[in-house]
């Protein structure tokens, strides 16, 4: 197929995958998964040859930063026990396991690829199942060990997975050295991600212009992972570290403005990667299962079988005991409450939100061509494909199922502690307002009326919100709240068709036409409505 071809069926196919998933309201993983392979069996469709040398490179960093960028910090500290039994224990744990089953069972396939194969499969990807748990009002709890669960278990995976290629190309392996390197490689990579994260701390702390913010972000995972890749260390927790740490300062690193437009652009990234990923390994899934002509279809369904099975059974297998465990010991050791073990229910979603994904995906396809030595990657192609068996029954399966499972187990969230956390919060903001304003009373710019309109404004948001914490209240300001919101949108709307009008009949420009639908769309934003 001509590159041209490559270029438009991957848009197309990326852009329909979209589309697909906004009508159905499907998690886009799944339909990204199932149309991916489907990709592979079009008629017309070639041999496609990706180079593994640029997979990881031009897609980890930014998948990993903004995962990372996006994580609370307090959760992940709040939780810091689930989710390093899982991220550390079940990754390694992972690995092992189906390394032992593959070898035993599948023809062919060697120690060094075995563990290869089971590296690539060991971390999770959280999009699907959060997509799928959010929709579904599971608790946050669950929500937030999946991510944080992912997010560090995708450097442990991607650092097992560095070892066990290196041992592949090199035909050498030596335990005790992969430990001590382990170590050292992950505080070197912590070290680099937080020097890099406060030297652009530092650059955008002096900036206010979004176009260029955004590309000091965008360059931002790659100025933390390739040096640490460079060096030889962990490049995943160089980047992952730098993502938490301007996470955290992003509050008073950047403008509202700005942030609006960072956030639209890094989710419209993550998608666009992965679906990219998915789409270009439907591509190559033809030339993948090419090289595999030497296996009949029922050995290669029989080995999949075995090692997708391998992977849930090890995480469900891992999960009850430990949770069983953490509860004996939190009754002998009292801690607080958000560090208490899942209940029995919680743990069992969580062992089924276990999914494989984007980045199990790119670590399969960076998968060196060829050894040290000069021969082929051996058992590359069932290795890959072994994988993206993997990626194809936990994400399509499990996505598919865990909203049923989330539903007959009627575990669901405290949408009333939500409710109560966000008006309190609301109500601290607006209190600090009113200090605020009475403070600045006495400046010669602020006029009378100007306070006193804007005092009641927030004694009106402060009334507000105190009334949805109120048992007794009988909904009459918040009636009013939205009634208003209503007349203002509409408002809003007229508005925007004058400008409209305005522009059409050449009385605007179209530079200021979109600078006046920004300002109205920011309010349009806020209402509730």
């Amino acid at each position: 197929m001509h590159g041209e071809l490559v270029v438009l069926l991957v848009l197309v196919g990326a852009g329909g995958f979209l589309l697909l998933a906004e009508r159905t309201q499907i998690p886009y993983p799944i339909l990204l998964t199932l149309g991916g392979t489907l990709l592979a069996f079009v008629p017309g469709v070639g041999k496609f040859a990706l180079d593994p040398n640029i997979v990881l490179v031009a897609f980890l960093p930014p998948l990993l930063y903004a995962a990372a960028f996006f994580t609370s910090v307090h959760d992940l500290r709040a939780n810091a026990v689930p989710i390093g039994f899982l991220a550390i224990g079940l990754v390694t744990l992972t690995t092992v396991t189906v390394a032992v089953v593959a070898h035993a069972f599948v023809d062919d396939l060697s120690w060094p690829a075995a563990f290869v194969l089971g590296a690539v499969v060991s971390p999770t990807d959280p999009v699907a199942a959060t997509e799928i748990a959010v929709r579904s009002r599971a608790p946050r709890r669950l929500i937030t060990i999946v991510e944080g669960e992912s997010l560090i278990n995708d450097a442990t995976g991607l650092i097992a997975y560095k070892f066990a290629v290196a041992a592949v190309l090199s035909g050498t392996f030596s335990l005790a050295d992969a430990v001590g390197s382990f170590v050292v490689s992950a505080v070197a990579g912590i070290a680099i991600g937080l020097a890099v994260g406060f030297a652009i701390a530092e650059v955008r702390r002096r900036l206010d212009d979004a176009p260029t913010e955004i590309a000091i972000s965008l360059l931002t995972p790659y100025v933390a992972y390739l040096p640490a890749e460079a060096l030889g260390v962990s490049a995943v927790l160089a980047a992952v570290t730098a993502g938490l740490y301007l996470g955290w300062r992003s509050p008073d690193l950047v403008t509202p403005s700005t942030r609006i437009q960072i956030t639209g652009f890094w989710e419209m990234l993550s998608f666009g990667l992965n679906a990219t990923l998915f789409v270009l390994v439907g591509l190559q899934l033809r030339t993948i299962l090419d090289g595999l002509t030497g296996y009949s279809a029922g050995q290669l369904a029989w080995w999949a079988a075995a090692v997708v099975a391998t992977v849930v059974a090890t995480r469900m297998v891992f999960i009850y005991p430990f949770n069983i465990v953490a509860r004996l010991l939190v009754r002998r050791f009292p801690r607080k409450r958000g560090d208490q073990p899942p209940d029995l229910k919680l743990t069992g979603l969580l062992g089924w939100s276990g999914m494989r994904g984007s980045v199990s995906l790119a670590a399969a396809l960076a998968i060196p061509l060829t050894t040290h030595a000069g021969g082929p990657f051996p058992g590359r192609d069932l290795v890959i494909f072994l994988a993206y068996s993997v990626i194809l029954v936990t994400v399509v399966g499990q996505g598919l199922t865990l909203g049923k499972l989330i539903e007959w187990a009627g575990v669901y969230d405290d949408e009333e502690t939500t409710a109560e956390q966000e008006a309190r919060a609301r109500i601290a903001a607006a209190n600090a307002a009113l200090e605020r304003l009475e403070e600045l009373h006495d400046e010669d710019w602020v006029r009378e009326e100007t306070h006193a309109r804007m005092r009641g404004t927030y004694e009106f948001r402060i009334r507000r919100f105190e009334a949805r914490i109120d048992d007794e209240d009988d909904g009459d300001i918040e009636e009013g709240s939205q009634a208003y919101q209503h007349l203002r949108r509409k408002v809003i709307e007229a508005e925007r068709a004058e400008i409209i009008r305005q522009r059409n009949r050449g009385a605007i420009t179209d530079d200021i036409m979109r600078r006046l639908e920004r300002d109205l769309d920011l309010e349009d934003a806020r209402l509730e409505i």
